[in-house]
């Protein structure tokens, strides 16, 4: 028994800036004082504060450490662990409040305040490379009530009345698709985690899977009973080496405790999983393609019906769910359907976690109830933008969302109203947008990313989308005509309607959005031939104003292509805009504000 518990955050943003080396450096100092038989050091997954990262928590003394590097290690272990005296700078403050007091209660921050961790409830609380304290809280306990208590059509029903929908993007109730599978003729069955999270700026899938990997195996086993599948497959993208190896840690842990495997829990239930690591193509997160890449086969999507339901991976009845929706499904038969309805909206139940990103104050993880307003996650938990600078837009929904403005903050959360407001949920990624950015640029980076993923199997995607980013292009280098903003709105509606698969009928969502929202904007580049916010390139140009150059050649020095002359101390510089490639490296030289950017 330890008296007192180091957590140490182990996903990937805290790994990335050297938690590992803290969690080795705190071991280290900890069996120099002889500590090491008193303080335990635990890796965990991620607490959310991404912006506070890296994170260290001490329990049950209940302090947080932010921002902490593998040299702190010392301080903490000799001056915390070993005096009992907290090293007061490296304290976690909410620096929301005017007080900028400590924290001891980290639910009572303004980052958690609104939030209710269903999915995430275990993420910076347990080790998820130990299986005994995810048993430890009540991990495994909804598998056991299942196989002893329920019939596969008590707990298909059980999800049904939850009103949970398949958190991926579609929104589908996950209960009514078990249902198909389970009524499709046939003795071999499956199931696949989709784990592909590929949607630029998420990392909700993930997080969950460094943080609490047998939550995913637990809900698989569920869903498996349901349907009466005796095997599965999480689908998982290589470039995840965190989340694949904490899940074949869990995987083994699983069957030495005989949670997993045959005869489970002396049942006479058998259900095994097995791992299959994708090459990082987006197209892959869509079912058919998903499919396709586990065969073996190249990812590409095929037509609709029949569906996975009734023919699947193999040829054979599958049920295919996201990692979000199987963390909800142990706590659901656990706590029961009436709990669950209990959270969220009328036709939208329980929470949605985010990948709070971009232009924000607070990056990180989120899960609030359905309903809650953007304006409430983008303020209030996520701070606002940074530097005074003005709020512009939030893309939800990644490639396949579009871009909302500030008259749509009020809009409740959930999967109807976002579509509605000419967006959607997605999988969850949230990206904030401020007067900075560019929103023609925006559409063409989504645009860019589109085409790169596409799979090329039909012509609407393969084709329409490389002439809508060639129209973006034209316009962001002031090529383009109003006549082409007319083009690209209609071309955006034929891709719509006759794509394959959901990849690309919502490819041309981003275009759309911006062209609704921001019209102003692409307007300003076709007939102004100017960047309003002076991110495209090839309509910026720079200038210094006589006036406040102070003759030191500082911007001169600077120029990769000689385009600045002047006298030093004699004459004020100028810039010849036939050589200037516009790299701002003069803007960036210059301490006295002497050089325009138009």
């Amino acid at each position: 028994m330890f008296r007192t518990n180091v957590l140490v955050c182990a996903g990937t943003g805290c790994s990335a800036s050297n938690s590992d080396e803290i969690f080795k450096n705190l071991n280290e100092e900890l069996k120099k004082l002889g500590l090491e038989e008193e303080v335990k050091v635990i890796k965990t997954g991620c607490f959310g504060l991404c912006q506070k990262g890296p994170i260290v928590a001490v329990h049950p003394d209940n302090v947080y450490y932010a921002h902490v590097k593998p040299e702190d290690a010392e301080r903490i272990v000799a001056e915390h662990l070993y005096k009992g005296r907290v090293v007061t700078d490296l304290q976690l403050s909410d620096e929301d409040l005017k007080t900028h007091e400590k924290i001891v209660d980290i639910e009572k921050i303004k980052f958690y305040e609104k939030q209710q961790r269903i999915a995430l409830r275990n993420c910076g609380k347990i080790n998820p490379e130990d299986i005994e304290e995810y048993i430890a809280v009540d991990g495994y306990q909804a598998i056991g009530k299942v196989l002893t208590e329920m019939t596969p059509e008590q707990v298909i029903d059980e999800v049904k009345k939850s009103g949970l929908r398949g958190r991926g993007g579609a929104g589908f109730p996950t209960g009514l698709k078990w249902q198909f599978e389970k009524a499709s003729p046939g003795t071999e069955k499956y199931v696949i985690c989709n784990a592909d999270e590929g949607d630029p700026g998420a990392f909700m899938d993930r997080s969950v899977l460094e943080g609490d990997p047998h939550a995913i195996i637990e809900g698989m086993e569920i869903m498996a009973y349901a349907v009466g599948a005796k095997k599965g497959y999480i689908y998982i993208r290589a470039e995840y080496p965190i989340a694949v190896h904490r899940l074949r840690i869990a995987i083994d842990q699983a069957k030495a405790f005989g949670l997993l495997g045959d005869n489970i829990l002396g049942t006479g239930f058998n259900f095994d999983l097995e791992l299959r690591l994708g090459a990082g193509a987006f197209v892959c997160g869509e079912e058919t393609a998903l499919i396709a890449s586990i065969e073996g086969k190249r990812g590409m999507p095929t037509p609709k019906p029949p569906f996975p339901a009734v023919s699947g991976v193999w040829g054979k009845p599958t049920s295919i769910n996201n990692v979000e929706t199987l963390a909800n499904v142990a706590q659901i038969i656990w706590k029961g359907a009436d709990w669950f309805t209990s959270i969220g909206t009328e036709k939208s139940k329980g929470t949605k976690v985010f990948a709070l990103g971009g232009k924000i104050k607070n990056t990180g993880l989120v899960e609030v109830p359905m309903g809650t307003t953007l304006r409430e996650v983008i303020y209030e938990i996520g701070g606002g933008c940074p530097n005074n600078k003005a709020f512009k837009a939030v893309q939800t929904g990644g490639p396949s969302g579009g871009c909302l403005t500030e008259k749509m903050l009020d809009t409740p959360i959930d999967f109807d109203n976002l579509v509605a407001a000419g967006s959607m949920m997605g999988s969850g990624g949230m990206i904030v947008l401020d007067e900075d950015n560019c929103m023609v640029d925006v559409a063409r980076f989504y645009m860019e990313f589109i085409v790169d993923e596409s799979c090329g199997k039909c012509s609407p995607c393969r084709i329409g989308t490389k002439r809508l980013l060639e129209m973006l292009t034209k316009i962001t280098k002031g090529e383009g005509t109003l006549e082409m903003l007319d083009e690209m709105e209609k071309l955006c509606h034929e891709i719509k309607d006759t794509a394959l698969c959901g990849l690309g009928q919502t490819a041309p969502n981003p275009v759309l959005s911006t062209l609704a929202n921001f019209r102003d904007e692409y307007i300003a580049h076709v007939v102004d031939k100017k960047c309003p916010a002076h991110v495209c390139k090839d309509l910026l140009t720079y200038s210094i104003d006589p006036n406040a150059c102070k003759k030191c050649s500082m911007c001169a020095r600077g120029c990769p292509v000689n385009a600045i002359t002047g006298v030093p101390g004699k004459e004020p510089y100028v810039i010849d805009t036939d050589k200037c490639i516009k790299c701002g490296n003069c803007m960036t030289a210059c301490r006295f504000g002497a050089v325009v950017r138009k």
